[in-house]
């Protein structure tokens, strides 16, 4: 990561060094955070680094007694508990993850060893090819664990995922199918947004051995869904189908949006953030210029409380159900982006939903919580999950926090240099 992109997310990080709270874990990321020590902060963002700190020190408190009990993967919430899943579902990733920013942060050694067992439970999933969500499994847990450990057999397991992620290619349409197994005829032209958040394994994979069909794929793909989803506005459809056998496009739809016509906030922010990745790893300005496309539209559709609601363009906007994993999500992307694009404001709008969530967001009004994050929505239109807790929020939010408060420490976990 270069000398500038680190000062601008470090903006938040000096008032943490001034005020002597980094703990002795943080003596790898001290050192950017003392340079960041001496820029001058915008207005409030001393208020801004104790909110986070805050937000951040509950979250380890809150790990720090869930998460030796837990022996799956948690999906969600049911009466504040979490639920789960043996073999992680789409989301296994996100637990491992969120241990080891919690092992970054603390320097806890019980959430490091939490994290690794945990990750290697995903191990028969390297070779699944009825998902495309092999990202989201080994990007937080596996690519992690190889960046922080250096331990080969993570690395090469990543790889292996990818390998398996690139046969749901389809070539005609220049996409990489959502979902159904690879002989299922269902859903075989269906693309969706979210996706583009499974690409950066593919160009994970590139930079590793040195073969250019990873990223040569997830750049097509990033074309193709560049393409079809934006609209003028800037909104976004949650799905777009095509014709598998021919590639031609058929039209939208949607499947957790309120309509084929409306705009599904977590899919906006997984667009947010997944175009800004792309661009960072290809240099793509088309990705760049559909990443500030996505987010203005998403800016302007926030209601004053910083919180996104589960859908921009459902009819009962603004007072509607909230959905707090797409405001992490999205704050994550705007922080890339305001490097990305060289605009502050979209670091200056992060800040925003990153407090907000820490202030308004969070479980602590609960003892019998074992989620960080509450008020997320996970189907809204499938009547599954109304405002529950949703691990990956809970890991976006740590994400988005040390991003800003130890940007070494993000860096060291996930990679925000550019190729």
């Amino acid at each position: 990561m270069s000398v500038s992109r680190r000062t601008l997310l470090s903006t938040a990080a000096g008032a943490a060094v001034a005020a002597g709270t980094l703990t002795p874990s943080a003596a790898s990321g001290e050192a950017a955070s003392i340079k960041a020590a001496s820029i001058k902060e915008m207005p409030g963002e001393a208020s801004v680094s104790a909110t986070l700190r805050g937000a951040a020190d509950y979250a380890v408190a809150k790990l720090r007694a869930v998460a030796p009990g837990v022996t799956a993967f948690p999906v969600g919430t049911r009466f504040e508990k979490w639920t789960y899943s043996n073999n992680g579902d789409w989301v296994g990733g996100f637990w491992p993850g969120t241990l080891w920013l919690a092992w970054l942060y603390s320097g806890e050694e019980q959430f490091r060893a939490l994290a690794l067992a945990s990750a290697e439970k995903l191990a028969p999933r390297q070779h699944d090819t009825g998902t495309h969500d092999l990202g989201f499994l080994f990007y937080p847990s596996w690519v992690t664990a190889w960046r922080l450990t250096g331990d080969e057999h993570w690395r090469a397991g990543a790889v292996r995922a990818a390998d398996s992620l690139i046969q749901r290619y389809n070539p005609r349409g220049r996409f990489i199918r959502a979902w159904g197994a690879l002989n299922d005829p269902k859903n075989a032209g269906r693309i969706i947004m979210d996706t583009m958040m499974n690409l950066d394994l593919l160009a994970f994979a590139t930079e590793q051995t040195g073969d250019p069909k990873y990223l040569d794929i997830a750049t097509a793909h990033a074309r193709t869904a560049e393409s079809v989803f934006p609209r003028p506005d800037g909104s976004t459809p949650h799905v777009f189908d095509f014709d598998p056998a021919t590639g031609a496009p058929i039209g939208p739809g949607t499947v957790q949006g309120y309509s084929p016509a409306s705009c599904w906030s977590r899919g906006q922010a997984w667009g947010i953030y997944g175009f800004t990745t792309m661009y960072r790893r290809t240099g793509n300005p088309d990705f760049l210029a559909t990443a500030r496309k996505l987010a203005d539209f998403a800016l302007k559709a926030l209601t004053t409380d910083h919180v996104p609601v589960w859908d921009y363009l459902a009819p009962q906007q603004p007072d509607d159900v909230k959905d707090a994993s797409a405001g992490a999500i999205m704050a994550c992307g705007l922080l890339d982006l305001a490097v990305a694009a060289r605009r502050p404001h979209y670091r200056e709008a992060a800040s925003r939903l990153l407090t907000a969530l820490s202030r308004t967001c969070l479980t602590t009004r609960s003892a019998r919580a074992e989620a960080i994050v509450a008020r997320c929505t996970r189907n809204r239109p499938g009547e599954d999950g109304v405002e529950i807790s949703l691990p990956y929020a809970d890991y976006y939010l740590l994400e988005g926090i040390l991003r800003v408060l130890r940007p070494h420490d993000a860096d060291r976990a996930i990679d925000l240099s550019s190729v």
